[in-house]
């Protein structure tokens, strides 16, 4: 039997969950020809799933949880309910009904992983997702001028240049299962997402850049749209990459193959409002990212129904799925010559 091509997603927040919702469309036409694992952050310390982490001493499980909504098999009624957030009652404002689940099922279970593997289950999860470490990690930034702040909640109201993130405790290991899905990827994707409080903490994780570097798969980094005020500001599509690579340390020169950029121009009221929170769209300077050795991507990467007076930019999920199935192809067919 041919075997599935196998996708690792590597990421954090709305931008990870964009992209598995564009390779759900595949697995759900062809469950048997694509195998899909998401690798998620677990630094978050805002909100319900920081609250859920003081008072639970448990991983943040809301990006864990937007991924297995991605990744459902049906927007049915129990996929609606894990994504039902409580708008009143005294301990419950604020709360989503997935991370109180996800947060139980840990205590059932003893163990996060297993926690999110059962509740996949429940939710008919067309793949596997898995939190990049176990362990109960926290970031701290150094920024430009020397000051260092600590929380992934603090670094994104920084608006200073951010020169290095770290994980506090250093060097957290990751799950076996995660490095045996790298080293038996396809294509191995990196981003969208928060470029240092989504992305780089997952090469913060002991063991996860030598993996992807001593992987054959083909690795691609899905460049951002815009900017993240404070944290990309004035960053080109090459200046990500860098960071990236100098998150890996050794391994940052075998970490990207390629580069998916955005094509279509980015205009009219909704850049307006982004501009009024000095927001810019991401410059895609591609002779840099050549130089870099980098094959450039190019597509129309935008959803439009999300332009309006009220709409946000984002990636359109299946176009994303669309190059990410064709990469996979690439990459299962480099591995055959």
């Amino acid at each position: 039997m041919k075997q599935p091509l196998r996708i690792v997603s590597i990421g954090g927040g709305n931008g990870l969950s964009t992209l598995l919702r564009g390779l759900k469309r595949y697995a759900k036409a062809q469950p048997e020809a694509l195998d899909i694992t998401a690798v998620v952050t677990v630094t978050d310390d805002g909100g319900s799933s920081g609250r859920l982490r003081r008072e639970f001493s448990v991983l943040p499980p809301g990006d864990i949880r937007n991924c297995m909504v991605a990744l459902s098999e049906d927007e049915t009624l129990l996929t609606k309910l894990f994504q039902f957030r409580f708008s009143n009652g005294r301990g419950l404002k604020g709360h989503s009904f997935g991370n109180l689940f996800l947060t139980a099922m840990t205590h059932l279970t003893g163990d996060f992983g297993q926690a999110v593997k059962l509740s996949s289950e429940v939710l008919a999860v067309l793949g596997r997702i898995y939190p990049s470490t176990a362990a109960n990690v926290a970031l701290e930034a150094t920024l430009e001028d020397g000051r260092k702040v600590l929380g992934e909640t603090r670094i994104s109201r920084s608006r200073a240049k951010i020169e290095k993130i770290e994980l506090r405790p250093a060097h957290p290991k990751p799950l076996p299962e995660t490095l045996e899905a790298i080293a038996q990827a396809d294509l191995i994707t990196l981003g969208p997402g928060s470029l240092f409080t989504s992305i780089v903490p997952n090469l913060l994780v002991e063991g996860i850049p030598r993996a992807i570097a001593n992987s054959p798969a083909l690795k691609a980094y899905v460049v951002n749209l815009m900017w993240q005020p404070g944290e990309t500001t004035n960053f080109r599509a090459s200046d990500h990459v860098s960071a990236l690579l100098r998150h890996a340390g050794r391994y940052g020169r075998s970490l990207i193959d390629a580069c998916v950029i955005n094509t279509r121009p980015i205009e009219g009221k909704v850049l307006a409002r982004y501009q009024r929170h000095a927001a810019r769209p991401v410059e895609n300077d591609i002779p840099r990212l050549e130089q870099m050795g980098l094959k450039v991507i190019g597509e129309d990467l935008l959803r439009m129904s999300q332009f309006g007076a009220d709409g946000k930019i984002r990636h359109d999920s299946a176009v994303l799925g669309a190059i990410a199935v064709q990469l996979a192809r690439q990459g299962r067919a480099n591995l055959k010559r």
